[in-house]
Formats: structure tokens, C-alpha cells, sequence
């Protein structure tokens, strides 16, 4: 019992001492703000590019060459269709010309101007409309050919005005949509990924650099390496935890921030569980793949001692991990699925995938048997990373790394 209770205190003491030395920085902060950073970045980038789109949008015009009993009947029925359109699939703002004495060198000449963009003109009857289009994958033609068919249906039936007074009423749905269930998986796959990867990669190059300035030995002369190890990693899953409460609050409280209608947009992405067990179960497979990628990661870190075997070793590692990441997104889209089961069954893939799944579906025994099967996976890793960790702090003062020497040979 005194042997346990000084390695537990040996490997708390590790722990302390990783959890202070980073978060206790000035980069822990720069780091800490890093995501915000590049949320500004793709901001910035975003309202450039929009704003790239909207000046070329604003040169953009379709033309209707119509008479002066048509022209406001291809207006209404523009207006009408505009109403039933997303603002990303509006189309180009409709000009109605008055007919000149030929019509088809007219609609050429339109369709070839300089200062502006034009995809599509129509000219002639609206019973027998024709359209000229430069852009053979351009929709705008075929938009056009719709307005000249309610244009000649409202004609041949005298109608000018709309025909129904519709009135809408919302109604709360008691459950999430299949559409925000989906949604939620999918978000759930990539920040899990998102935050795991970021934080656990981490340990590759504080390995590298304590055994370039010879922390490491010290440490290792003085408690277990086993303590070490695990003081290293239960202090990077401190500051793991930090970085996930920071954003967590900080992201908690953004939706009062919002518009109503984004605000209400982000009411749909509702997990099929429930948001609170929702948020325990996200909790504890963050935990699962924080610790089985942060044992990987430290024991393999171990063995590199330069920033070049660091490369070699990041690399394949986190390549593996892309690929646990796609085939859980994959099954995020797919629940029910061959290729969900797959990923549920993994044992590097099943904390993204049940963390999709519990958005996905309401049933919470299947969770119950993947949190077992991922606790005997993290033993299992811890115990692996050990010895790597053993094997690389005690021959860090031998031959460079190479791979027979990872492999045990």
C-alpha cells in the first residue's frame, strides 16, 4: 500500500508540475487563443470573398424583352418565385425591356454587353418564349422558361394578382429533425477530432524537447517511469480539460449573442439523447479519445529527440487519425449503417462515432457497452505507451531512432 500511495503521489507531482509549466506561460495563452485566431482569419477571408461575390453579383442581370401586358406579369411572377428561394440560390436581378422593331438582334445585343454579366435573355410570346444563354451549365435559362409558363398561365386565365392568401403557423416539433440530428453528429465528429487532435499532439514535442535539454533523465532518476508517464499524461488531460471549459463557456454563451434567426437555427441541431446526457456522453468520449491518442502520442514521442524525427513521427500519426476522422464522419451520415458499425466498433474511431450516434439515436445500452470496450482500450494503450515511454527515456543517451528499434528488434 505505501508503494502504491508514493507512486500515486510521484505521478500527481508529475502531473502538477506539467500542468503548471504550460498553462502557467505566456504561449499557453497565445495558444489558448488560437482557435479565435483563426476563426478571425476565415472571417476575414469569408467577408472578403462575399464581399468579391456581391460586387459581381450586383453587375449580373437577366432580361425579359416583353410588352408592356407582359412586363408586369413577368415581374409579379419574379417577385413571387424570389419569395420561395434561399438567399444563396437568388438569381440575378430581372430587367423588362420594351421590344425594339427586331427582337432577336435585341435580346443578341443584350446578352453580349460589356459592363454587365448577363446569363440568360428571353424574348418573344410567352406561350412560345425563345431564350438565348451563353452559359450552357447556367439554371438562369431554364428560370426564365418557368417565368414565361406562369406568365402565359396567368394570361390564358386572366389572373393578375395572387390566386391564395396563405396563412402560416410554426409549430414546435417535440423531437429533433432527421436534417439537425444529423447536423449535431457531424459537428460532434469534428470537434471532438478538432480538439483531440490539437491538444494531444502536444505531447510529441514536449517529449522531444525534455529529452533535448535533459529533463527527462532527471525526472527519471528520480520517480518511477511508469509515474512519468502517467503524470504526463494525467497533466495533459488537465490542460485538455482547461482548454475544453474555456471554449465551452465561452461557445455556451455566443447564442445570446446571435440574431433570432441564426439563434434559431442552432435550436434545430438537437442530439437524439438529449442535450444533457448529450453533453456527459461528449464529456466522456473526449476523455477515451483524448487519453488512447494522448497515450500514443507520448509513448511514440518518446523515441524521437530531434525536430526531424518528430516530423516522421507526426506525420503517419496524424495521417491515421484523418482516417479515423473520415470513417466516423462517414457513419455520422450513415447511422444504422455497415460503415457505422465499423466505426463504432474501432477502438480509435468509437469515441467519434458513438459521440455521433448519440445524436443520431435515442438508445443509450449500445453507449454503456462502448464506454467498457474504450476503458479496456485506454488500459490497454496506457500500458503499451509505457513501455514505449520506458524504452525511448532509457536509450535517450544511444543511437538515433530508427524503426527496427520502435518495433522491438
Amino acid at each position: 500500500m505505501n508503494t502504491l500511495r508514493r507512486t500515486l503521489r510521484q505521478t500527481l507531482t508529475v502531473a502538477r508540475r506539467d500542468f503548471i509549466a504550460t498553462v502557467l506561460t505566456p504561449t499557453f495563452l497565445i495558444f489558448l487563443l488560437a482557435p479565435m485566431l483563426f476563426a478571425s482569419f476565415g472571417a476575414l477571408g469569408s467577408i472578403g470573398a462575399r464581399a468579391v461575390g456581391e460586387s459581381g453579383e450586383d453587375r449580373e442581370r437577366l432580361y425579359a424583352i416583353a410588352g408592356p401586358a407582359d412586363a408586369a406579369r413577368f415581374l409579379a411572377a419574379d417577385h413571387a418565385a424570389r419569395d420561395f428561394l434561399s438567399q444563396e440560390a437568388l438569381p440575378p436581378a430581372l430587367e423588362v425591356v420594351t421590344p425594339e422593331s427586331d427582337p432577336a438582334a435585341q435580346a443578341r445585343r443584350l446578352l453580349a454587353e460589356d459592363d454587365r454579366d448577363v446569363p440568360a435573355v428571353l424574348y418573344g410570346s410567352p406561350e412560345r418564349p425563345h431564350i438565348l444563354h451563353a452559359n450552357p451549365m447556367s439554371r438562369m435559362s431554364k428560370y426564365l422558361a418557368m417565368l414565361a409558363e406562369q406568365v402565359a398561365r396567368d394570361h390564358r386565365s386572366g389572373v393578375d394578382g395572387p390566386a391564395s392568401q396563405p396563412q402560416f403557423e410554426q409549430i414546435a416539433r417535440a423531437t429533433g429533425t432527421i436534417g439537425g440530428k444529423n447536423a449535431a453528429a457531424g459537428a460532434a465528429v469534428i470537434a471532438l477530432f478538432a480538439v483531440t487532435l490539437i491538444l494531444a499532439s502536444q505531447a510529441v514535442g514536449t517529449m522531444a524537447e525534455e529529452r533535448s535539454n535533459k529533463v527527462i533523465e532527471v525526472l527519471a532518476a528520480a520517480v518511477p517511469l511508469e509515474a512519468v508517464f502517467l503524470g504526463k499524461l494525467i497533466g495533459m488531460f488537465g490542460v485538455a480539460i482547461l482548454f475544453v471549459l474555456f471554449w465551452g463557456t465561452l461557445i455556451g454563451n455566443v447564442g445570446a449573442l446571435l440574431p433570432g434567426d441564426a439563434a434559431a437555427a442552432l435550436t434545430g441541431l438537437a442530439p437524439a439523447v438529449g442535450l444533457p446526457v448529450f453533453t456527459l456522453l461528449f464529456a466522456i468520449y473526449f476523455a477515451a479519445a483524448f487519453l488512447l491518442l494522448g497515450a500514443v502520442f507520448l509513448g511514440i514521442g518518446a523515441q524521437a529527440s530531434t525536430p526531424r524525427e518528430i516530423q516522421m513521427l507526426s506525420l503517419p500519426l496524424t495521417l491515421f487519425q484523418m482516417g479515423m476522422f473520415a470513417l466516423s464522419l462517414a457513419a455520422a451520415g450513415k447511422p444504422g449503417s455497415w460503415i457505422a458499425t465499423i466505426a463504432e466498433g474501432f477502438p480509435f474511431s468509437s469515441p467519434f462515432a458513438m459521440a455521433a450516434r448519440a445524436a443520431n439515436r435515442p438508445e443509450l445500452w449500445p453507449h454503456l457497452l462502448a464506454i467498457g470496450w474504450q476503458v479496456l482500450w485506454v488500459a490497454l494503450t496506457i500500458t503499451l505507451g509505457a513501455r514505449l515511454f520506458r524504452r525511448g527515456v532509457l536509450q535517450s543517451a544511444g543511437p538515433k531512432f530508427r524503426l527496427a528499434k520502435l518495433l522491438g528488434r
